[in-house]
């Protein structure tokens, strides 16, 4: 069983900034794209910043010089620092990771997965 459990959503003022972090968790044997979408009622999900498989960052051109994507050594947790938010970045933001696992049998599995999502709001 593997999961992404992300933290770090809430109410930030214009300006401000806000961390979010995912964790994928389980039997991993490789995370080969990890980043962050998110989505407005009515829209939909769009990229915000994604480690790609050749180990490069992609920012959307919204985001670009006020978000930065980092992750820890073992690739399995990524953090979204958002700073100079505006209301248009208030949106759910999701955890998405592409990665490889062993099943209970101990068979390999490539999986795309998504978090539970997590609410940023940006207020005035």
């Amino acid at each position: 069983q593997v999961q992404l459990v992300e933290s770090g959503g809430g109410l930030v003022q214009i300006g401000g900034s806000l961390r979010l972090s995912c964790t994928a968790s389980g039997n991993i044997f490789n995370v080969y794209a990890m980043g962050w979408y998110r989505q407005v009622p009515g829209k939909q999900r769009e990229e915000v910043a994604l480690f790609t498989t050749d180990g490069n960052i992609n920012y959307a051109a919204a985001v670009k010089g006020r978000f930065t994507l980092s992750r820890d050594s073992t690739k399995k947790t990524v953090y979204l620092q958002m700073n100079s938010v505006y209301p248009e970045d208030t949106a759910v933001y999701y955890c998405h990771a592409d990665l490889g696992y062993y099943s209970a049998d101990s068979s390999p599995v490539l999986q795309k997965l998504w978090g539970q999502g997590t609410q940023v709001t940006v207020s005035s």
